[in-house]
């Protein structure tokens, strides 16, 4: 696993599905300190060729577009050139990736400045590696390439240098976390449930609460439904007439849903239905289909031993960046742009890193 790679949980809600969003649109300058003393973003103290500088490290144009260009064509490999016509929520895709590569390469540098502090350093093996995968990679360019993204051999292997620096302190600050998870704490179970909501959506798209007379007739209305699921009554076809929600049959492990429903859903045998659980969301009738996967929950226990690396590494690396000031150069920043060529069709400095230094966990 590599640092870089990071898996939140959301909570489940009624009436949403988890979209795959295509890119992350992150905070710029999220290398930069939380005090208000500590936190600067001024043009001052750098050349043109320099984008940003976090303490002594300082990250140069060829740096961001070699980054840049490849997730660029790694993207349009995927999803065609007509990518970069799509905006998200009024940010489009291009600005999007570029923040994205600003928040990464940003981190590399305070993680270079936190290896420092530890006392973490690349082996010679390791740097020979580096250096193996520079030449491989540099020699993966064309000349156009080289001569328009500015990157020399050398600029390539600091940057493979600094990348498995980075993933080494990661390593470093996550080696003490507990590799054991239990079955219970990672097994996914199966539910069929029955929502009766108390809420409504307005025209404006906002969720609004009922009132409470309209929510003691939900809760009157589940009532009624529970009675018919104790009388024999089949559950799923009493979903198909009641349910509110845009799907009655879910799987989840402890953590991705409301509490109340949680609990609830955790403590039924298969086949067992809970009694009336209120959430945020309304009122709902929990079904156990299935308690135990053996197969999702060891993959669940990957799942939650690398979000448990990530908070160990997190409590590190905020309180350090707490420390830092960073300044970046505006004017350079915003020049940067996609490169539109044919000629330019380089993707693969991610995958030359992967070959040579990461393994899986």
């Amino acid at each position: 696993m590599n640092f870089y790679k990071i898996s939140k949980t959301a909570k489940r809600a009624p009436f949403t599905r988890l979209a795959l969003c295509l890119l992350s649109v992150v905070v710029l300058l999220t290398f930069i300190g939380c005090d208000s003393d500590k936190t600067v973003v001024l043009t001052t103290g750098l050349s043109q060729n320099e984008i940003f500088k976090i303490e002594s490290e300082v990250c140069t144009r060829p740096e961001i577009m070699l980054y840049l260009t490849n997730m660029q064509n790694m993207y349009e490999g995927v999803y065609g050139e007509q990518i970069w016509d799509t905006d998200v929520d009024g940010t489009s895709i291009e600005d999007a990736l570029k923040e994205t590569v600003l928040a990464r390469i940003s981190r590399v540098k305070v993680l270079i400045l936190l290896a420092e502090e530890k006392g973490v350093s690349l082996n010679k093996d390791e740097r020979r590696t580096a250096e193996d995968a520079g030449k491989e990679y540099y020699d993966s360019l064309s000349k156009e390439e080289i001569a328009l993204l500015g990157v020399t051999e050398e600029m390539i292997v600091d940057m493979y240098k600094e990348y498995a620096l980075a993933d080494k302190v990661y390593h470093y600050l996550i080696q003490d976390v507990n590799p054991e998870i239990s079955d219970d704490d990672a097994r996914t179970i199966t539910v069929s449930h029955i929502l009766i909501r108390t809420f409504h959506v307005d025209s404006n798209g906002k969720v609004k609460p009922y009132s409470q007379a309209a929510k003691a007739e939900a809760l009157q209305r589940a009532k009624e439904v529970l009675e018919l699921v104790r009388g024999g009554e089949d559950f799923d076809t009493l979903a198909m007439t009641y349910n509110e929600d845009i799907e009655s049959s879910i799987s989840f492990r402890k953590g991705e849903m409301p509490l109340a429903y949680e609990e609830a859903a955790f403590n039924l045998a298969t086949d067992e239905v809970s009694q009336i659980v209120e959430t945020e969301y309304g009122y709902y009738i929990i079904k156990c289909t299935n308690t135990f996967n053996r197969e999702e929950t060891d993959a669940n226990k990957i799942i939650i031993l690398n979000e448990q690396k990530e908070e160990a590494f997190q409590v590190v690396y905020e309180e350090f960046l707490g420390t830092l000031t960073g300044n970046l150069n505006q004017r350079e920043w915003d020049a940067i742009t996609l490169i539109d060529s044919p000629e330019i069709t380089t993707d693969s400095f991610f995958a030359v890193y992967e070959k040579y230094f990461v393994t899986e966990e």
